[in-house]
């Protein structure tokens, strides 16, 4: 899918409206150390009057006129971050302020070839519009591992849900140029989803494309695109972006209702995916057996080759949590 001509100027809108807030305050920070540092106005004023001494030089036929230059320049630099160290500031304190230090807040890099490209902060908020229905950012606000808790598991539950969160700590870690899956299954409310926006947060924070869907959702949008008429154009637009985030969530695998359609789909997503080097990521409150009954040979075959499995035991901490906040108070 793509982006209205409307959509494209709110983005656009968003990095000028970002450049302008980060250039308003490197502007405080200026005001503010040359008031602090009397001395530190006239040291940058040095800059571009050696530099300007230097060039006439120059063109006066003085061919040895930039010779030192570099290192006097490097000198003055570091004069002036002594300055800022000796005064109470970090020594970077005046240096560009950006949102996106590979883009800086611009929304395109320049690709290997010299031409322009999409940076991976413009690409997730075209995500994020495109795909508004998943929540994902309504998930990871709520789960992510700032809330971690382990006291809901009790012996052998604890030890899976510690085991799978070494895991998920591991996925993030290795993520980069490293093709791997991850197979969340077990009881309802046993924290799959849970650790699927950790994860999510985790690799959006680090400038990830990661697309998430409730299987339902997925198959519905699929099936959509595949069938209706007048969408049936921006299935490749589609597919292309299901297949080639770095990331896709497909929560509740199980809840969609399986059909040929479906199965086909689902295996032609994972075997592209897989195809293309790209981590996914299934929670299901299915069994290893049902999955193997329900879905076909192929794709049971390409989750249990293809996946590390994590499995989920314990009561529904949902409704745990529910029943603890009604609990009258002793």
């Amino acid at each position: 899918m793509a982006l209205s001509n409307s959509q494209y100027e709110a983005i656009i809108k968003e990095y000028q409206r970002t450049r302008d807030e980060n250039r308003a305050l490197e502007d405080a920070r200026r005001q503010e150390v040359c008031e602090a540092i009397p001395e530190y106005l006239p040291l940058c004023e040095s800059v571009s009057t050696l530099s300007v001494a230097r060039a006439k030089r120059l063109l006066e036929g003085d061919d040895a006129a930039l010779s030192g230059l570099r290192e006097e320049l490097a000198e003055i630099s570091q004069r002036r971050k002594r300055l800022l160290v000796e005064h109470g500031f970090p020594a970077d304190y005046l240096e560009p302020v950006y949102r996106c230090p590979d883009c800086q807040d611009t929304g395109y890099i320049a690709s290997p070839e010299g031409l322009k490209a999409k940076c991976h902060c413009f690409r997730q908020q075209e995500i994020s519009i495109l795909y508004a229905q998943s929540h994902i950012q309504e998930m990871i606000e709520r789960e992510n591992f700032s809330v971690l808790s382990y006291e809901y598991y009790q012996g052998e539950d604890l030890r899976r849900f510690q085991a799978a969160v070494g895991v998920s700590r591991r996925f993030i870690q290795e993520f980069e140029g490293n093709c791997q899956n991850l197979f969340f299954y077990g009881a309802v409310g046993t924290g799959k989803s849970f650790l699927s926006g950790c994860i999510a947060k985790e690799l959006l924070q680090r400038g990830n494309s990661v697309i998430y869907f409730s299987a339902a959702g997925l198959f519905d949008m699929l099936a959509r695109y595949t069938f209706d008429g007048r969408l049936k154009e921006g299935l490749q637009d589609f597919c292309e972006d299901l297949y080639g985030c770095d990331l896709l969530i497909i929560d509740d695998l199980g809840t969609e209702i399986t059909n040929n359609f479906v199965t086909s789909s689902l295996f032609a997503c994972l075997n592209e995916r897989h195809l293309r080097g790209k981590s996914t990521l299934i929670s299901t409150n299915i069994s290893l057996e049902e999955l193997r009954n329900r879905y076909s040979d192929r794709v049971f075959s390409r989750i249990t080759s293809s996946f590390t499995l994590c499995s989920f035991t314990g009561p529904d901490i949902r409704i745990l949590k529910k029943r603890l906040s009604n609990a009258p108070a002793t």
